[in-house]
């Protein structure tokens, strides 16, 4: 029994592939006009397509719903009828078209004039006129460099269409410089932006919402006060007001008051408000969203093929097996089928591309199928006609799955480096081992089933950019703080840096209290200019124009620009002397202060305290009522006074001195500095 059954099984299936031949041998005698193309049939892929062009005009595949939805046929249409010629288009992914050869070969199948026009995921691809006049190169390049590459298809194509328009002269002049442009360096920026690309506009929104207004609370005030303090900037005005007036008045024009407060919160409610009319994309890519149809159409298709033969070859795809090749796959499956432990199998010959609704994914493609096939059982191989992989599933035999096909050798399931040369990958050869091998497979007691697919990503939502206030944009908000703090941090060094320039270029006069400390009592003449020069420059900035200077202020401020005329180098050591001394007099007066004498052992020392008999020489007990200061009164010692008093070196030679009292000019010690004044009007008038 069991050798009859053998027998009559090799009859069978020897039949069956007889059987097969002779059908591919007439089908091969038949005209192709005669038999209507299918997905099943062997007609060559330009035949399939012809015939698809026979029907419409816009061929539209179903194999890139992610990119170019099936659905967009009619927005292809609508842009092919401004070329002004018949035109035939044909949307197919990149690597299942031979460019112009294909185009070739479905003109002359398809047996039409017109404009022929290849598209690919993102640009006009290939495009030739056969017996119209259209300037079909020209058009593909200006389509190609005047837009950027994430442009879209179709895009692409409304570029290239109204090239055409523009006739054969004008589209040579705009393909010719588009050319030079890009050779230029000059290329078009994108239109779209990717995830990462919003995750930088949602930080930096972020950063602007914080750290913005917060530098300017910060900053603001500091600036102020640094231009308010720095070197050679006039005082401030002090009036004679009351402690409680003085606080009210700083509060009322503080910077850093309610009005900056409101100025830096708009500030943050403005960029909240502009930033989404800044960054206002929403998708990251030219392709509509695809709708259900879009999806399932490959799907539904496949599913229809494998439910009529096991065997499903992509008619836009180039055929990657012959008859031959086709018949032993059957008769492969028949006796698989046939044998114990065997089941069905389903092969599909079907790009596997990253636009297509499983994203590339064999196994979320195998799935998918499976369901369109009420979930049957069975061995499915996916072999890709483009790039030659081969991908095994089991689903509900009692296989050892794992053993078999986890391990399939790399020259099967990839190919090897003939498999690589071939137009064909070699996958007649490659299907035929794989079938050996899975003749050969353990069979188990228990059925095994691969668990569910990895998903891919939501074909719906994938170009869809997420919101700009979401995800980084919360960091951002404290990044913002931060880069707040930093640049605040930044600019106090760059400005105290130029406060230090400032000072050196400008230096500030001695403070009042520190005078009769740091004042030399043998100054050299070199010193007594500088000093001069810095001491004139300040009075001059708090004097301004004068409008809040009193009476004494004025008289003062005039006699030391009087000796301030005559120029600092040419005066001689008590002029200088004198020099100081009334301009240090005039900004004390324009603060307010009372004072009417300075330091009668040293004039340098500044205003006095009060007034006591003094040895003024290291000879003699000789003493003199001078007015002195508060180091000169309260801790000096009565025979340090001769070390304290100022001398003043001799114009020519700095090693010869003599005290200060001894000039005329500064012989007036004890009356004060109203009297100096007087003495140096009348001797410059006299000059």
């Amino acid at each position: 029994m069991r050798a009859a059954a053998k027998t009559n099984g090799a009859i069978r299936a020897g039949l069956l592939t007889l059987l097969a031949l002779l059908v591919t041998a007439f089908a091969t005698a038949t005209p192709v006009a005669q038999a209507a193309p299918s997905a099943t049939s062997t007609d060559t892929q330009a035949a399939y397509l012809a015939a698809r062009l026979r029907t419409d005009p816009v061929y539209v595949t179903d194999q890139l719903p992610r990119e170019i939805p099936q659905s967009t046929a009619r927005d292809f249409a609508k842009v092919a009828q401004r070329t002004g010629v018949p035109t035939y288009v044909l949307v197919l992914p990149a690597q299942a078209t031979t460019g112009v050869d294909l185009l070739d070969a479905v003109h002359d199948r398809l047996g039409k004039d017109g404009l022929y026009v290849l598209i690919d995921e993102s640009t006009v691809t290939e495009a030739e006129a056969y017996g119209v006049q259209a300037p079909a190169k020209d058009a593909a390049t200006v389509a190609f460099y005047e837009l950027p590459y994430d442009a879209g298809p179709l895009r692409s194509f409304g570029r290239f269409a109204d090239a055409i328009a523009q006739g054969a002269e004008k589209a040579a002049a705009r393909a010719e410089a588009a050319r030079e442009k890009y050779n230029a360096g000059d290329e078009p920026a994108d239109l779209y932006i990717g995830p990462s690309d919003r995750e930088d506009q949602s930080t930096l929104t972020g950063v602007a919402i914080t750290g913005v207004p917060l530098l300017m609370l910060l900053l603001v005030p500091y600036v102020r006060r640094w231009w308010r303090r720095r070197p050679g900037a006039a005082p401030r005005k002090q009036g004679k007001q009351s402690k409680q007036g003085k606080q009210a008045k700083g509060r009322s024009k503080s910077p850093g008051g309610w009005i900056l407060a409101a100025l830096a919160l708009g500030t943050a409610v403005a960029i909240t408000l502009t930033a989404p009319l800044l960054f206002d994309q929403t998708r990251s890519s030219a392709s509509p969203p695809p709708r259900a149809i879009d999806l399932n159409a490959r799907l539904d298709r496949v599913a229809k093929g494998l439910a009529e033969d096991p065997v499903y070859a992509d008619p836009e795809s180039p055929r990657v097996l012959d008859p031959a090749q086709l018949a032993q796959l059957h008769d492969r499956i028949e006796k698989f089928g046939s044998s114990k432990g065997g089941g069905p199998v389903f092969v599909a010959l079907v790009p596997q591309i990253y636009e297509d609704e499983s994203q590339g994914d064999e196994e979320a493609f195998t799935a998918a199928v499976r369901d369109k096939l009420g979930g049957r059982d069975g061995v499915y191989i996916v072999a890709d006609p483009l790039d030659g992989y081969i991908n095994v599933f089991n689903y509900g035999l009692a296989l050892d799955t794992y053993s078999a096909f986890f391990d399939l050798p790399e020259s099967i399931a990839y190919g090897d480096s003939k498999a690589d040369e071939a137009d064909d990958h070699l996958l007649g050869e490659r299907l035929d081992d794989l079938m050996v091998i899975l003749a050969k497979t353990s069979r188990t007691d228990e059925p095994t089933t691969p668990g569910d697919p990895y998903p891919v990503t939501d074909p719906i939502a994938e170009d869809e950019l997420r919101p700009l206030y979401y995800g980084d944009f919360w960091s951002g908000l404290f990044l913002g703080v931060l880069a707040a703090l930093l640049f605040f941090g930044l600019a106090a060094a760059v400005l105290g840096i130029v406060r230090v320039l400032l000072r050196r270029r400008n230096p500030e006069p001695l403070a009042t209290s520190t005078l009769p400390h740091v004042s030399p009592a043998a100054p050299s003449l070199s010193y007594l200019r500088e000093t001069a020069e810095i001491e004139t420059r300040a009075m001059t900035t708090a004097f301004g124009t004068g409008e809040t200077a009193d009476t004494r202020a004025r008289n003062r401020y005039d006699a030391t620009t009087l000796l301030a005329d005559e120029g600092i180098d040419g005066l001689r050591p008590a002029a200088l002397v004198a020099l100081i001394v009334l301009a240090r007099a005039t900004r004390a007066a324009l603060t307010g202060d009372d004072a009417t004498r300075w330091c009668g052992v040293n004039p340098l020392h500044g205003p006095a305290k009060s007034s006591r008999h003094v040895r003024v020489s290291p000879e003699g007990n000789r003493r003199k009522m001078l007015p002195l200061c508060d180091r000169c009164l309260n801790d000096t010692a009565p025979n340090d006074y001769p070390a304290l008093l100022l001398t003043l070196p001799a114009p020519d030679d700095d090693s010869q001195r003599t005290p200060y009292y001894e000039d005329d000019l500064l012989s007036t010690a004890p009356e004060g500095y109203t009297k100096l004044a007087r003495t140096v009007r009348e001797s410059t008038l006299a000059h």
